[in-house]
C-alpha cells in the first residue's frame, strides 16, 4: 500500500479519532449522564441517582459523582424543591400539601420538603385559593348551587387545600354572588 496510510498504519497508531479501545471511565460516564439531564430540565439528588442506577452506574460511582455535584452546588434539592413551591403554586395553583406530595414524589428528603412548603404562608395559600374559586365560579354558572359546590370543591381539593379551608371559601365568594349556601362544614373538618 502506497505511503503506509493502508490498514496496517491504522492499526499501529491505534483506533480512529474519536474512537477509545477501552471501555469509557464510570465516573466520567456518570457525569455526562447527570449533566445531559441537569440540562433538560431541574432533577433531584434522588431522580440522578435512580437514572445513574437504570444505566448500570455503581453506586459507588454515582455517590461520589453526586456527591460532587453537591458541594459544587450542580444539585441542590433545598433549592430544587424551593423554586419548585414556587412554580407550581404560582402556575398551578397547587397547596402546601400537593407539593409535598409531589417533592417527596421526586426524592426530596421529608426535612427539606418541610422548609419548602414552609415558605408558603397561609396567608399565600388562601389568597390563592380564593382566585382559583373566583376564576372558576365564571365557569360555573347557570349550573345549580350543588353543582357548583360540587365542582369548587373538588378542584380544591385536588389541588390539596384542606376541606375547611375550602368549604369557608367557596361559601363566601357564592354569597358574594348573591347565592344562598346551604351547606355546613362537617365536624370532622
Amino acid at each position: 500500500m502506497p505511503d503506509g496510510h493502508g490498514r496496517h498504519a491504522a492499526e499501529q497508531t491505534g483506533p480512529p479519532e474519536g474512537g477509545d479501545a477501552r471501555p469509557e471511565d464510570p465516573e466520567a460516564r456518570a457525569r455526562a449522564i447527570c449533566l445531559r439531564l441537569l440540562t433538560h430540565a431541574p432533577r433531584t439528588r434522588a431522580q440522578l441517582a435512580e437514572a445513574l442506577r437504570r444505566r448500570g452506574i455503581p453506586d459507588e460511582t454515582a455517590e461520589a459523582v453526586l456527591g460532587r455535584f453537591g458541594e459544587v452546588g450542580i444539585v441542590d434539592d433545598a433549592a430544587f424543591a424551593g423554586a419548585w413551591v414556587d412554580s407550581r403554586h404560582a402556575g398551578r395553583g397547587l397547596a402546601r400539601r400537593a407539593l409535598a406530595v409531589e417533592l417527596r414524589q421526586r426524592g426530596v428528603h421529608e426535612d427539606t420538603v418541610r422548609e419548602a412548603v414552609a415558605e408558603l404562608t397561609p396567608e399565600q395559600e388562601e389568597a390563592t385559593a380564593r382566585r382559583l374559586v373566583r376564576r372558576r365560579l365564571a365557569a360555573t354558572r347557570g349550573r345549580s348551587t350543588e353543582v357548583r359546590v360540587r365542582r369548587l370543591m373538588g378542584m380544591l381539593a385536588r389541588k390539596g387545600y384542606p376541606a375547611g379551608l375550602a368549604y369557608r371559601l367557596v361559601r363566601e365568594e357564592l354569597e358574594a354572588e348573591g347565592v344562598e349556601v346551604e351547606f355546613d362544614v362537617p365536624d370532622d373538618v
